[in-house]
């Protein structure tokens, strides 16, 4: 009997995911505005977040609720150590430091591992299904924003062991639906999920923090470029 359990999750997260996606650095990246340090940093936390959820997900992989969802093949820690690699060298292991947020995060998924493992589906939910269905939009903004050539710095975005992104959304949405979990936990699951989504929105907030002081940056360098300009012309 199906548990409809990935329509109750994308009912029950719909605000926060609304709410996620109004956040200035989400918007800004929307609109095709990204800043390259700021990306890195994004793609730092994600490593951090990934290894996390991927470490936890494998040591409860035969889980009865994990093991329908258990998909090697969405792993992205590897990619996201190419692109680590691309935007901090080849010493990036000694450059990346996760955030205040991103320690949060991570923090929580391996409580949730540890002590409430049918938890974890929440978090794979949230993210992998999340880089499935946006991620090709985003890789070609960011392509374009940051004018990046030959896929460099985008191997986040791609999942070269699935064939067809749609096909595995539906078998991923249908394997959610056939975990057997009772009413309470469908509940604890769509909390977490909720949880999930708050935990990436405090990233994204630090990573628009980050944004806006390089923006005042720049804005302060130009009126301070402007006025020796002015001056210059004027004694001209």
């Amino acid at each position: 009997m199906s548990s409809k359990l990935a329509e109750q999750l994308r009912e029950g997260t719909t605000k926060s995911h609304s709410m996620a996606e109004n956040v200035s650095f989400v918007k800004s990246f929307l609109g095709g505005v990204v800043d390259k340090k700021s990306y890195r940093q994004l793609v730092a936390n994600l490593y951090f977040v990934y290894t996390a959820i991927e470490q936890q997900m494998l040591a409860n992989k035969d889980h009865e609720l994990i093991k329908p969802i258990y998909f090697p093949e969405l792993n992205r820690k590897l990619s996201i150590e190419q692109d680590l690699i691309y935007y901090y060298g080849s010493s990036w292991k000694n450059e990346i430091h996760m955030s205040e947020a991103t320690q949060m995060y991570v923090k929580r998924i391996h409580a949730v591992g540890i002590n409430q493992p049918e938890l974890l589906v929440a978090h794979a939910y949230t993210r992998y299904l999340g880089d499935l269905s946006g991620g090709q939009i985003l890789k070609k903004i960011a392509q374009s924003a940051m004018n990046l050539s030959d896929n460099k710095g985008l191997a986040f975005y791609d999942f070269s062991q699935i064939e067809d992104d749609s096909s595995f959304k539906n078998h991923y949405r249908h394997q959610l639906n056939t975990i057997p979990v009772n009413k309470d936990q469908i509940t604890d699951i769509i909390a977490e999920a909720n949880i999930a989504f708050t935990l990436n929105m405090k990233m994204f907030q630090e990573l628009n923090s980050n944004f806006i002081k390089i923006m005042l940056m720049l804005f302060v360098n130009a009126i301070g470029n402007l006025k020796l300009n002015t001056h210059f012309f004027q004694r001209k």
